[in-house]
């Protein structure tokens, strides 16, 4: 059986973390917008996380017109928390890809924050 390993950031800095089981996703430095909508409501934009795993990419039509993207979920307790941009078809959409979606509905602010 494999052991999974779970990352931890910085406790000097402000993390998201998995609602469900505290796990580290990302530091407040990595988040590109806030500005995005997920299946479940709204979500953020990151730069990297931590702690995810990845499904296999699939092209799906979004709000911002046609990406390939994958599902991305907690490694700890295997929730699905978003979506990787893994290719857009828009010009205008390039600075998505390798870019990470986490929803709001599966995230909590930790270490830090006022």
């Amino acid at each position: 059986m494999v052991k999974t390993f779970q990352a931890y950031l910085p406790n000097c800095h402000r993390t998201y973390s998995c609602i469900h089981c505290r796990a580290h996703l990302a530091n407040h430095d990595e988040l590109i917008s806030k500005s995005f909508q997920g299946s479940q409501g709204r979500a953020y934009l990151f730069n990297s996380v931590v702690n995810v795993g990845c499904g296999p990419a699939e092209e799906r039509v979004l709000l911002t017109g046609l990406h390939a993207v994958a599902d991305i979920y907690c490694e700890c307790c295997k929730t699905t928390l978003g979506w990787k941009y893994e290719h857009a078809f828009e010009s205008s959409q390039k600075y998505k890809e390798g870019k990470f979606i986490i929803e709001l509905a599966h995230m909590i602010k930790e270490n830090g924050w006022n």
